[in-house]
């Protein structure tokens, strides 16, 4: 693993559509960089999970409040350990924008990508949980990639978990680019 040198304060928001390994590479992250590891999933209002549930996308006005109390959780974090690590899907521009406002912090967002395909082989290993696969297509529409200004690193989620920490916490060693940074992680 590498040097653990990433610049405090930080939060640290793992994205992507659902199945992409966020939770898996949000926790390892927390782990090494000894900060707590907050799951956006446990902020999402009962409603948005029934919701959900039924196979029905959520709308903005469902993830407002969510994402504000998933930003509340980060900035807290930040106060107390100098560092957070979220998994939330952020699959818009305006939704990134919100949590960086919340957090009120230096935020990097960490996208893991994957083919559609290896994306449903892993939902169908995910019995029970509120997110059906049928959703998959809708999150697969509404990612917003993120731009070079939004200083984001993407990797491809085929990489062993800890292959990807390591590749993220290298990269977050280095200064912040204003060009965003990319790596093809495979």
């Amino acid at each position: 693993m590498p040097h653990i040198a990433a610049p405090a304060p930080l939060a640290v928001i793992v994205m992507g559509v659902s199945g992409c390994g966020k939770s898996t590479l949000g926790t390892l992250l927390a782990e090494a960089l000894h900060c707590p590891f907050i799951e956006g999933d446990d902020f999402h209002a009962h409603a948005a999970i029934e919701k959900m549930r039924r196979g029905e996308p959520l709308c903005d006005e469902d993830r407002w409040p969510w994402l504000e109390r998933l930003g509340h959780s980060a900035a807290q974090s930040i106060a107390g350990h100098g560092m957070a690590v979220a998994a939330c899907s952020a699959l818009r521009a305006r939704y990134r924008d919100r949590l960086r406002a919340t957090i009120d912090g230096q935020v990097r967002f960490i996208l893991l990508e994957n083919s559609r395909d290896r994306l449903l082989a892993r939902l169908a290993q995910r019995p029970g949980h509120f997110m059906p696969a049928s959703l998959l297509d809708s999150q697969l529409a509404t990612l917003e990639r993120p731009l070079t200004e939004e200083d984001a690193i993407t990797l491809l989620s085929e990489a062993p978990p800890e292959v990807l920490r390591d590749a993220v916490l290298a990269l977050l060693n280095r200064r912040p680019s204003k060009t965003g940074a990319q790596a093809g992680i495979c």
